[in-house]
């Protein structure tokens, strides 16, 4: 029985109770709605498009979106519900990103809203139009449900017109709540509204020397020409300083969710207190941990270290990916290739755990979440960790060769009756080209393991053709069980001492330049014993 077969007040009833990390975010917004009832309730996530897309961005509409389909399941789907991917484009560029072309084009208009910088790229309208519509591109391919909504065309529209005005009349308090968290120098020219040079387009960081919230107006000197300008701050003259923009935005859309960076941890504080000052009530969410690059730093859009999202989907499926956004959202994760082997095979594993799971079980599972509660059957005949292994030992170049191992493991398994395992055959050849190749390192083996090579290789020799994985990894085993690889710690079926790591482990790093890979038995079922014969003579000749 699938989840969409099970009667809905069972499957409710079972969410309420399930430990899995978005049924308890979406348990905090039901909540909510007892506090205070509404017809609809606002997902939002947040995308600064200063730098190009980057996967933490995704990671966070991944994310929300699994907290929104928790909640339809808990609100048996009687709530409206919408997304928002808001973009804050209306920003000043700070900063010419480091991973961009043309960047002498772009340092010509530090300072403006990223909607007036020219594309580095020459493809749209602005820097910010270009970034959005990677963003978006992006999510339509996962077939995210969302509204795309640009900040600037909230501030010149007017749809942010009466929040301003608010903001506007709470000025003071807006002010009692900031200045404290500035330093000194930066209190004495704060302040929330930032006016829009009507001369030079920059968003200006100038202080307010008076306002009149009746008249909708603040006061400012050009820092230019020395003259003081009167201006509203409605239709897109103005901008808001971020952390009041964000409380405003809060109020303006009737935002009820919203996850933040642990980076944001006091930024969401303010914002939250100074949306409480404007009348409105903060969102619900959570911080979530950073995603670090290889050398343990912060993963950052300008920068463009990490890994982008167009490189994870050069070597692994989406849902591989959607897989790394589910895990431990609170715990801090290395973002590199490294990871990506590993969340391919975890993913297949996850699906095939499902069909044998009770519902319960399956509402914890991450698949659940990753597919809406409809995950597809499981048909992976085949690891990625044994595909990779099999490109490495063949330096196959093409799919060809290794779907002929594929034909050899897995008779009867092709292209066309596994359409994603293909696809995963273009991910391995992708993978090994780029990470594995240029880094295989063969060691020697020493005397012991030399000696047991080559009984390996004639215990390998007296198999029938036709021995399968199992008949394999049993004689494997067998050959294996000998100093300095015996394991006392381990016991096998027959009660004799177990076979270390380190026997596999050396079989890996002398064979085939790595340092691990999967079961061997399956590895020399799929590339033949002919090969790995002929593989261990190859290494044998090497150190002789």
């Amino acid at each position: 029985m699938t989840t969409t077969e099970i009667p809905t007040a069972s499957l409710r009833e079972l969410a309420e109770l399930s430990h899995a990390w978005p049924f308890e975010e979406a348990r905090k917004i039901v909540a909510r709605l007892k506090r205070k009832p509404k017809d609809e309730v606002i997902f939002e996530t947040g995308y600064g498009p200063s730098g190009l897309p980057h996967i933490g961005t995704f990671g966070e509409v991944a994310r929300t979106t699994m907290v929104r389909h928790a909640f339809r399941v808990l609100t048996d789907d009687k709530i409206k519900t919408r997304l928002i991917a808001f973009s804050d484009d209306m920003d000043g560029l700070r900063k010419v990103p480091d991973n961009i072309p043309n960047k002498e084009l772009v340092a010509q208009h530090l300072g403006k809203p990223l909607t007036q910088v020219p594309d580095p790229f020459g493809t749209h309208d602005s820097f910010a139009a270009h970034n959005n519509a990677r963003l978006r591109a992006f999510l339509d391919q996962f077939g995210f449900d969302y509204e795309f909504m640009s900040s600037t065309a909230c501030y010149t529209s007017g749809r942010f017109d009466a929040a301003l005005l608010t903001m506007l009349a709470h000025f003071e308090a807006v002010m009692a709540v900031m200045l404290p968290s500035l330093r000194e120098e930066r209190a004495q020219s704060y302040s929330p509204f930032l006016p829009i040079s009507p001369v030079s387009g920059i968003v200006l960081q100038v202080p307010v020397v008076a306002h009149d919230a009746k008249a909708g107006t603040i006061d400012y000197e050009d820092p230019d020409s020395g003259e003081r300008v009167t201006t509203l701050v409605t239709g897109g003259r103005c901008k808001l300083q971020w952390k009041p923009d964000w409380a405003m935005r809060w109020v303006a859309l009737g935002v009820d969710y919203e996850m933040a960076g642990k980076d944001l941890i006091d930024s969401v504080k303010l914002s939250s207190e100074i949306c409480r000052t404007l009348g409105g009530a903060p969102p619900e969410g959570f911080n979530y941990e950073l995603f670090l690059d290889e050398q343990g730093q912060k993963i950052s859009k300008s920068k463009g270290n990490g890994l982008t999202i167009d490189e994870w989907l050069r070597y692994a499926s989406p849902e591989s990916l959607s897989l790394f956004m589910y895990r431990e959202p609170k715990a801090a994760k290395r973002l590199y290739f490294d990871v990506i082997p590993r969340h391919v095979d975890e993913y297949q594993q996850f699906l095939g755990a499902y069909e044998r799971q009770g519902i319960k079980e399956r509402l914890g599972n991450p698949v659940w979440h990753i597919h809406s509660g409809n995950p597809p059957k499981p048909d992976m005949p085949i690891t990625f960790q044994l595909l990779l292994t099999l490109v490495s030992s063949s330096n196959a170049e093409n799919a060809e060769t290794l779907w002929g191992f594929i034909g050899r493991y897995r008779p009867g398994v092709t292209p066309q009756t596994h359409p994603e395992l293909d696809a995963l055959v273009g991910y391995a050849i992708n993978y090994y080209r780029d990470f594995v190749a240029p880094t295989k390192k063969f060691r020697e083996p020493g005397a012991a393991e030399r000696a047991a090579l080559i009984d390996l290789r004639d215990a390998l020799s007296q198999l029938p053709a036709d021995a399968d994985a199992q008949a394999i990894q049993d004689v494997v085993y067998e050959v294996g069980r000998r100093e300095p690889f015996l394991d006392e710690k381990k016991k096998a079926k027959d009660g004799k001492p177990g076979v270390s790591l380190d026997w596999f482990n050396m079989l890996y790093q002398v064979l085939l330049g790595q340092e691990k890979g999967p079961r061997f038995g399956s590895f020399v079922a799929a590339y033949g014993t002919g090969n790995t014969i002929g593989m261990i003579d190859g290494a044998l000749a090497r150190s002789a």
